[in-house]
């Protein structure tokens, strides 16, 4: 069955180029009524201009589409509200969002001035808090949102020279956690995707013979399912590059339980600190509360 978003309104954050113009383009070409916003600043998110956002508009016009712009940042709570505003004003809801923005900062740990980590920060993983917070409320009211989250493997795997970056996208698969659980009840899903692409972002750290192949145009189609309708899945981190996809989860060893009421020693876990780590037999658990049944078994059944 076919996949479009015809009566749906959707909020693409950092919109005017790579990833997010990709995102916006499909999202159009299929029928949803799209804000591209974007701040139209440098790649360290210096700088501003209408131009970015203005011309994807404009590229999906001329396709017969419908777009509005936006120019504000994510990373202020009253301009990431003004975000929402534009699609509501525009159309009176807001059916899908795509946090996107994004930009880098890159050095190592030791030379970073905390000014560029905590920027960063803000983009990335407040900009997404902020924006979600704002269109929170309407897709309450709805009964029904799709927001999809922008991780990295930096984040999930690291990487040198970003730990600003990589800490950013680690914090919003953790939003992603707890809001799966509250949205759950008024139709909202959550989910996240873990990009590899060529953007203005990634083009001076990805080798030059990968970039041909990293079409944005494969996240996308990932990222248009998750904010779909027959998307049922919530909590989902999706790998997407390259024409390749794949889940990745936080998984859990077994672990070894040393007895209830045991005096465990530093030297006890020592010793046992190969069995602890054995990821031999990985398990998933779907929230912190099954992790603190799981590890209360022994409790419970001695009671």
């Amino acid at each position: 069955m076919a996949i479009d978003f015809k009566g749906r309104v959707a909020i693409v954050t950092g919109a005017g180029a790579g990833l997010g113009r990709s995102h916006a383009l499909l999202l159009a070409e299929r029928g949803a009524k799209v804000v591209v916003n974007d701040l139209g600043g440098a790649v360290d998110g210096t700088g501003g201009s209408s131009k970015a956002a203005d011309a994807v508009v404009a590229e999906i016009k001329a396709r017969g589409g419908e777009a509005v712009p936006n120019y504000d940042s994510v990373s202020d709570p009253a301009a990431a509200a003004s975000i929402v505003k534009t699609a509501t004003d525009a159309w009176g809801r807001v059916d899908i969002l795509v946090n996107n923005a994004g930009i880098l900062r890159d050095k190592t740990f030791a030379k970073m001035e905390i000014a560029d980590f905590d920027t960063v920060v803000d983009v990335h993983f407040l900009g997404s808090a902020y924006v979600t917070k704002a269109a929170w409320p309407v897709m309450q009211q709805q009964q029904y949102g799709r927001i999809v989250m922008t991780s990295s493997n930096s984040g999930l795997y690291g990487n040198f020279g970003q730990s600003n970056y990589a800490g950013a996208k680690m914090a919003v698969v953790g939003l992603m956690n707890s809001l799966k659980q509250e949205g759950a009840k008024y139709g909202i899903l959550v989910n996240t995707i873990a990009p590899v692409a060529a953007t203005r972002m990634t083009e001076a750290l990805l080798p030059p013979q990968l970039l041909p192949h990293l079409k944005p145009e494969y996240v996308s189609q990932a990222v248009a399912y998750l904010c779909s309708e027959t998307c049922t899945a919530t909590g989902d981190i999706i790998s997407a590059g390259a024409g390749f996809y794949a889940k990745l989860q936080i998984m859990e060893s077994q672990g070894m339980f040393f007895g209830i009421d045991a005096k465990v020693t530093v030297e006890d876990f020592a010793a046992s600190y190969a069995k602890i780590t054995d990821m031999s037999k990985p398990q998933h658990f779907g929230s912190s509360m099954e992790e603190v049944g799981h590890i209360a078994k022994p409790f419970v059944a001695k009671a």
